[in-house]
């Protein structure tokens, strides 16, 4: 189960799903540090269109956000378009 930074209900979401999702976004932040949202979906339709099965887009921002409720990446203030980091 997913949890939301707004305090909103999360998702039950696969493990083995969330997991795809969970390690491309941190591998993808590890390597470029920071990355707009609009990039990172874009990389990921890209690099799990024929290994995931499910929806990349819907399932890359639950897990983002959860990720964020988490703590585990941020979003960098005054950036716009926003712009993602793992936090420290």
């Amino acid at each position: 189960m997913t949890v939301h930074p707004d305090g909103k209900k999360g998702v039950n979401i696969l493990k083995r799903r969330y997991d795809a999702i969970k390690n491309f976004i941190l591998e993808t932040l590890k390597d470029q540090e920071e990355i707009t949202y609009q990039e990172l979906n874009k990389l990921a339709v890209k690099e799990l269109k024929n290994t995931f099965d499910g929806k990349i887009t819907w399932y890359l921002v639950s897990i983002k956000l959860d990720l964020e409720a988490r703590k585990i990446i941020e979003r960098i203030p005054k950036t716009s378009p926003h712009k993602l980091r793992l936090k420290n």
